[in-house]
């Protein structure tokens, strides 16, 4: 019970924002994994069908082509978001790692500040004034708005902008404590 009272922000820190914060991150990470899952296996079945119509019914089909190219761009971009939000995303951190403590997590902020930049100016703000631009052209093939297939920029960058914050807050939280 000493241990609650001497450090009563630890108590409010499990059971308030940051928990609520942490939940809706991991509603994020289901959804964006979820959805890879399913684009996956809608561009298996697509591919599948685009070999079985060129090679067995000697007819390839245009639409599962063109699909299957822009669902791989939505898996890219989705599950870019996502792994970045895991931080399972490629860094060259050997000479991080040989830091002292304060200096790491500085440049780890640094990082994530500079990754939040992006994600706000050139993924979200410039994906959403793009994918407005191309809602008046269609793709040939599928007859649907080009701004349609664009609403993965935005969304991605939208998603790492949550995950920027997220990871931002929890450096600033180990700033704040003694432990890593």
């Amino acid at each position: 019970m000493k241990a609650v009272q001497s450090n009563p922000s630890a108590a409010v820190s499990k059971s308030g924002f940051y928990s609520q914060v942490t939940r809706v991150k991991q509603a994020v990470d289901k959804v964006a994994s979820s959805l890879s899952i399913l684009i996956v296996g809608l561009m298996t079945v697509l591919v599948t069908w685009q070999v079985a119509s060129r090679y067995l019914f000697n007819s390839p089909s245009a639409v599962s082509e063109v699909l299957a190219r822009y669902l791989f761009i939505w898996l890219v971009l989705i599950g870019g978001a996502y792994v970045f939000g895991l931080r399972e995303h490629m860094a060259i951190t050997f000479m991080r790692d040989k830091m002292p403590r304060k200096i790491r997590l500085s440049l780890e902020v640094l990082g994530e500040l500079a990754t939040t930049v992006f994600a706000l100016l050139v993924l979200t703000i410039g994906g959403f004034i793009g994918m407005e631009r191309q809602m008046a052209q269609l793709d040939s093939a599928l007859q649907i708005p080009i701004g349609i297939i664009y609403i993965a920029i935005p969304l991605s960058g939208a998603m790492t902008l949550f995950y920027c914050l997220y990871n931002l807050y929890e450096l600033f939280r180990k700033f704040s404590s003694k432990q890593d």
